[in-house]
């Protein structure tokens, strides 16, 4: 089994909609955060130390990631999708998108 952190800024669009999406995948178990400190699912050491992937939507959340939770990082694959904040939460080209670009890293 793998857990898989998705994350994005807020935790309210793309983030939410990807752990959603892969919620019913074989041998993976899912969560998402967001990096913002108001985010609706605050991203910690916990939820990184959790995780065996880490999926970002953009550069700057694989930025601010390596920066704040560097040792947490350690043995953990970090995969930015380059998904931006364009979508709604379950907008089907979102959910196109996701099904495109994660499954390859599993």
């Amino acid at each position: 089994m793998k857990n898989v952190l998705f994350v994005c800024s807020q935790n309210k669009l793309r983030s939410p909609t990807a752990e959603q999406v892969f919620a019913g995948w074989p041998e993976i178990e899912v969560s998402s955060a967001g990096t913002n400190n108001d985010a609706e699912n605050p991203l910690s050491n916990e939820l990184i130390e959790w995780a065996d992937i880490v999926f970002v939507m953009e550069k700057a959340h694989r930025a601010k990631v390596q920066g704040k939770y560097r040792s947490a990082l350690k043995d953990k694959r970090l995969i930015c999708l380059h998904i931006p904040d364009d979508y709604d939460f379950m907008d089907p080209a979102l959910v196109q998108l996701l099904k495109a670009k994660v499954p390859q890293h599993l």
